[in-house]
């Protein structure tokens, strides 16, 4: 048992705790700093070990300041004299990472009877704020801004003229010593004149641009974020109530303009995750969709609704928008796995409790393979769609060098390193997407496995109905968590076999002679191939395909200036030597463009003569010439004749 895993089950024992001071004795351990700056020692942060928080925490804020994006805030917080520790959330659930933005925290002042009351940041961690509370006080006010973001250089975009998104974790205080589950908050929420809002809260008023709701745990209330809009439009996606809605706020109203034959994929993704999972646990579910190229992007889970955006005309440019239709299925099969089932050692007791991440290959790993999956059952993707996808997944990780000193089991720490921190060579130094997409092929196969050994009469459909639905927890919301050995007792339950085995060889797998877990595919029926020529629905569903030369020169071409970028570690232009920053100029004697250089790499094949470029980067110039005779390469899946089409089975919509 993990330390952490320690600490979650403690805090699950809270609920039977009776009720408890305002604030806890500083008497625990904690973090101590000499006197050496001329400032006291920093008092011990109070570990979770309290149920319930006396009092209701008053939460009002205010987001009309669209042109100067500020959010304000003000909070009324019972309490008792004393010593008295707030936090501002660090490990922000569904980032995997210590990224709560605590830089974009301004002009905290806190007063008692109208008296400012001083604080002081803890000198070891700076999201703890300590300050003594005046003898004969019963409440504090506390007032400050999120200072939100013009650009998306550091932080997303979260406010524009006519949407926001309202991350209400990223703009609140809490006292230390209490499980989020204890602390009561009652919260409001001004808005521009005119604007609507898609939330999962309960709503007790809404006048005049100020939305009143029920008071909610902690907990729910940073698992319940806000999208609203001038441009707003809320819609029944679920077939067999009025449960699950797609609220979608949009830089223009004409984008809100989603078609009967749309909104029918939407409905039958609720339906085939029906009859995956088996039931809900969920009251009511609301997909926050923002359409828009103003706002920052994002896909986040919650228990009972999702943060989205695509581009503002994607469903009335929906032929363009194939390769990014997974993203609300992910979101929604997240209510299931990573909310009400989620790794033990996430279930943290609140949100400056440290996370660790073992399991994210099943938390984001599987949830991105039954993504795909609901989206091809749904029809948001057709079976060739999702086909497609499934081979440039493939064909990126046969071809990722990354594996020979990295595994899968260590890139599941990589938000911990720096939350989706880019870096300039990601073939070889694996990251965040690893443990998705690498992960959802180890499920692939794991699914194609099962249905080989049992003469394909059972599936990994039967693991998600038993594991994310068990009868014992039905009509219970509260989240469960999961352990490694937990995942291989189910899937034994399904299909014995030595899942152990199976998983630690695929996670742990490192080295000169590490390969992809692609066993899936033939077993599914299918081999991963390359061709020339892209087809129609290939240059559909990969928008950028012409700019695609990953798998024959060892790069990608991006923007006006034909920037070199995802330099493949080990490939051509890696031996050439060249790395980040190039851009592009020539291609023999031609200025360069995607075309020009397919042009030159099909001109070159089989012959001897290398494709000589001209790059620039600042005010050095280099030529360079190619060694590359084997033309372009752009994965395809092949169906293998004879064998049965297992892939076609896991895509095919359930009737049950």
């Amino acid at each position: 048992m993990s330390r952490l895993f320690a600490t979650a089950c403690a805090a699950a024992l809270l609920i039977s705790v009776g009720a408890v001071s305002a604030q806890t004795p500083q008497t625990g351990p904690g973090p101590t700093t000499p006197d050496i700056g001329g400032f006291p020692d920093s008092p011990p942060i109070p570990a979770p070990s309290q149920a319930t928080y006396p009092g209701t925490i008053g939460y009002e804020v205010d987001a009309t300041d669209l042109d100067r994006r500020i959010v304000s805030v003000r909070q009324t917080i019972p309490v008792q004299p004393g010593p008295l520790t707030l936090l501002y959330p660090k490990y922000l659930p569904g980032n995997h990472a210590d990224s709560g933005p605590i830089q974009l925290l301004a002009g905290l002042t806190i007063t008692a009877d109208g008296r400012r009351v001083e604080w002081r940041r803890d000198a070891v961690d700076p999201y703890a704020f300590h300050l003594d509370v005046p003898a004969g006080t019963t409440q504090i006010e506390a007032a400050f801004q999120w200072l939100t973001q013009s650009d998306n250089a550091n932080w997303r975009v979260v406010m524009t003229p006519s949407m926001m998104n309202l991350q209400f974790e990223k703009a609140l205080l809490y006292p230390a010593g209490y499980a989020a589950t204890g602390i009561t908050f009652a919260p409001s929420v001004r808005l521009p004149q005119g604007w609507q809002y898609g939330v999962a809260l309960e709503t007790a008023s809404f006048e005049n641009g100020l939305a009143t709701f029920a008071p909610v745990s902690l907990y729910t209330l940073v698992d319940s974020p806000m999208f609203a809009g001038a441009h707003y439009r809320r819609i029944d996606i679920d077939p067999t109530g009025e449960d699950v809605h797609l609220n979608i706020v949009a830089d223009e109203a004409d984008n809100l303009a989603p078609t009967a034959e749309q909104l029918g994929h939407y409905e039958a993704m609720v339906t085939q995750a029906d009859r995956l999972f088996g039931s809900r646990h969920y009251d009511r579910y609301e997909f926050l969709l923002g359409l828009t190229n103003q706002m920052g992007g994002i896909g986040l889970e919650h228990h009972r609704s999702s943060e989205n955006t695509h581009a503002p005309d994607f469903f009335t440019a929906w032929g363009k928008s194939a390769g990014s239709r997974a993203l609300l299925p992910h979101e929604y099969a997240h209510s299931w796995n990573g909310k009400f089932r989620r790794p033990a050692d996430e279930l943290t007791a609140n949100y400056n409790v440290p996370t660790e991440n073992s399991l994210l290959w099943v938390y984001e790993g599987q949830t991105e393979y039954w993504g795909d999956v609901l989206s091809a059952r749904s029809g948001l993707h057709t079976k060739a769609q999702a086909l497609i996808l499934l081979a440039d997944r493939a064909a990126f990780y046969q071809n990722q060098p990354g594996r020979q000193w990295r595994n899968l089991q260590d890139a599941n720490n990589h938000n911990l390193l720096g939350y989706r921190v880019p870096g300039q060579w990601t073939s070889w130094m694996r990251g965040t997407s690893d443990y998705y997409d690498e992960a959802a092929l180890i499920w692939l196969d794991a699914d194609t496995l099962i249905r080989e050994r049992t003469n394909d009469r059972r599936s990994l459909d039967d693991f998600a109905r038993a594991f994310f639905s068990p009868e014992s927890t039905d009509g219970d919301w509260s989240p469960h968590g999961y352990t490694f050995a937990d995942v291989v007792a189910a899937l034994n339950a399904v299909a014995p076999h030595d899942w152990a085995t199976f998983l630690r060889d695929r996670l742990d797998a490192v080295g000169p002679d590490a390969t992809a877990p692609l066993d899936g595919l033939a077993r599914g029926g299918y081999r991963l191939t390359y061709v020339e020529e892209p087809n129609a629905d290939e240059k559909a569903v990969h928008s950028n395909w012409g700019s695609d030369f990953r798998y024959s020169l060892g790069f990608s071409l991006s923007g006006p200036n034909q920037r070199i970028t995802a330099i493949q570690w080990g490939g051509p232009a890696y031996a050439a030597g060249i790395g980040a920053g190039w851009d592009l100029i020539a291609v023999g004697d031609q200025a360069a463009t995607p075309e020009v250089l397919r042009d030159a790499v099909t001109a070159a094949k089989d012959g001897t003569t290398p494709i000589r470029l001209t790059l620039k980067s600042g005010t050095r110039i280099r030529t360079l010439d190619l060694p590359w005779t084997e033309g372009l390469r752009y994965p395809r899946l092949e169906r293998v004749e004879g064998t049965r089409d297992r892939i076609g089975d896991i895509m095919t919509a359930r009737r049950r």
